[in-house]
Protein backbone atom coordinates (compact mmCIF):
# COMPACT_ATOMS: atom_id res chain seq x y z
CA UNK A 1 0.00 0.00 0.00
CA UNK A 2 1.52 3.34 -1.29
CA UNK A 3 1.04 6.47 1.32
CA UNK A 4 1.59 9.76 0.17
CA UNK A 5 3.97 11.64 2.40
CA UNK A 6 2.88 15.62 3.91
CA UNK A 7 4.73 17.80 1.51
CA UNK A 8 5.89 21.40 3.10
CA UNK A 9 5.05 24.32 1.36
CA UNK A 10 6.64 27.58 2.11
CA UNK A 11 4.77 31.15 0.98
CA UNK A 12 6.44 34.52 2.36
CA UNK A 13 4.92 34.75 6.06
CA UNK A 14 3.21 31.36 5.81
CA UNK A 15 3.73 27.55 6.25
CA UNK A 16 1.15 25.80 4.42
CA UNK A 17 1.32 21.82 4.87
CA UNK A 18 -0.51 20.08 2.04
CA UNK A 19 -1.41 16.92 2.26
CA UNK A 20 -1.51 15.09 -0.87
CA UNK A 21 -4.11 12.22 -0.03
CA UNK A 22 -6.66 15.39 0.20
CA UNK A 23 -6.24 19.05 -0.46
CA UNK A 24 -6.29 21.84 1.99
CA UNK A 25 -4.22 23.46 4.50
CA UNK A 26 -3.21 20.46 7.65
CA UNK A 27 -2.46 21.00 10.91
CA UNK A 28 0.56 22.39 12.04
CA UNK A 29 2.56 21.44 15.12
CA UNK A 30 5.12 23.20 17.56
CA UNK A 31 7.44 20.59 16.39
CA UNK A 32 6.97 21.40 13.22
CA UNK A 33 7.69 25.14 14.21
CA UNK A 34 10.57 24.86 15.64
CA UNK A 35 12.29 22.67 12.59
CA UNK A 36 10.84 25.30 10.38
CA UNK A 37 12.49 28.50 12.27
CA UNK A 38 15.89 25.77 13.17
CA UNK A 39 16.29 25.63 9.15
CA UNK A 40 15.86 28.94 8.53
CA UNK A 41 18.20 30.58 11.36
CA UNK A 42 21.02 27.26 11.50
CA UNK A 43 23.74 26.87 12.46
CA UNK A 44 23.41 29.69 14.40
CA UNK A 45 20.95 28.57 17.11
CA UNK A 46 20.38 24.59 17.79
CA UNK A 47 17.06 23.26 17.31
CA UNK A 48 17.23 22.77 20.97
CA UNK A 49 17.59 26.65 21.46
CA UNK A 50 14.78 27.04 19.42
CA UNK A 51 12.60 25.16 20.88
CA UNK A 52 13.46 26.19 24.50
CA UNK A 53 12.47 29.69 23.01
CA UNK A 54 9.54 29.10 21.30
CA UNK A 55 8.41 27.40 24.44
CA UNK A 56 9.23 30.31 27.00
CA UNK A 57 7.27 32.71 24.50
CA UNK A 58 4.36 30.37 24.52
CA UNK A 59 4.49 30.15 28.50
CA UNK A 60 4.74 33.85 28.72
CA UNK A 61 1.74 34.43 26.88
CA UNK A 62 -0.05 32.02 29.28
CA UNK A 63 1.45 33.51 32.82
CA UNK A 64 0.55 36.73 31.50
CA UNK A 65 -3.19 35.68 30.40
CA UNK A 66 -3.06 34.02 34.14
CA UNK A 67 -2.36 37.65 35.32
CA UNK A 68 -5.26 39.14 33.57
CA UNK A 69 -3.11 41.27 31.22
CA UNK A 70 -3.66 41.63 27.68
CA UNK A 71 -0.90 40.79 25.56
CA UNK A 72 -0.62 43.40 22.58
CA UNK A 73 1.89 41.82 19.42
CA UNK A 74 1.66 44.72 17.11
CA UNK A 75 0.86 42.82 12.96
CA UNK A 76 -0.47 39.66 14.83
CA UNK A 77 -2.43 40.82 17.23
CA UNK A 78 -4.16 40.95 20.45
CA UNK A 79 -4.48 37.61 23.26
CA UNK A 80 -6.83 38.75 26.03
CA UNK A 81 -8.93 37.11 28.43
CA UNK A 82 -12.87 37.39 28.55
CA UNK A 83 -15.06 36.47 31.52
CA UNK A 84 -18.07 33.91 31.06
CA UNK A 85 -20.96 34.75 33.16
CA UNK A 86 -22.44 31.50 35.17
CA UNK A 87 -25.08 29.84 33.96
CA UNK A 88 -26.79 27.06 34.31
CA UNK A 89 -26.36 24.09 31.67
CA UNK A 90 -27.88 20.24 31.47
CA UNK A 91 -26.13 16.70 31.92
CA UNK A 92 -27.31 15.52 28.53
CA UNK A 93 -27.39 11.81 30.10
CA UNK A 94 -29.29 12.64 33.51
CA UNK A 95 -31.02 16.03 31.92
CA UNK A 96 -30.47 17.11 35.43
CA UNK A 97 -29.44 20.86 36.02
CA UNK A 98 -25.62 21.95 36.24
CA UNK A 99 -24.90 25.00 37.84
CA UNK A 100 -21.79 26.72 35.92
CA UNK A 101 -19.73 29.12 37.64
CA UNK A 102 -18.19 32.27 36.02
CA UNK A 103 -14.87 31.72 34.01
CA UNK A 104 -11.89 33.08 32.47
CA UNK A 105 -11.42 32.18 28.85
CA UNK A 106 -8.58 33.14 26.46
CA UNK A 107 -9.85 35.03 23.34
CA UNK A 108 -7.53 36.19 20.23
CA UNK A 109 -8.37 39.35 18.27
CA UNK A 110 -6.18 39.09 14.76
CA UNK A 111 -4.54 42.20 13.48
CA UNK A 112 -5.34 44.89 10.53
CA UNK A 113 -2.09 43.22 8.72
CA UNK A 114 -2.97 39.33 9.71
CA UNK A 115 -6.75 39.92 8.20
CA UNK A 116 -5.76 41.68 5.20
CA UNK A 117 -2.77 38.84 4.61
CA UNK A 118 -5.47 36.11 5.11
CA UNK A 119 -7.64 37.65 1.98
CA UNK A 120 -5.02 37.81 0.02
CA UNK A 121 -3.64 34.16 0.70
CA UNK A 122 -7.04 32.44 0.96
Amino acid sequence: MWVAKDVVVVVPQAVKIVNKRKEGVMTITKQQIVEEITREISPRVSRKDVAEIVQKFLDKIIDNLAEGNRIELRGFGIFNTKLRKPKIARNPRTNEPVSLPPRRVPVFRASKIFKETLKVGG
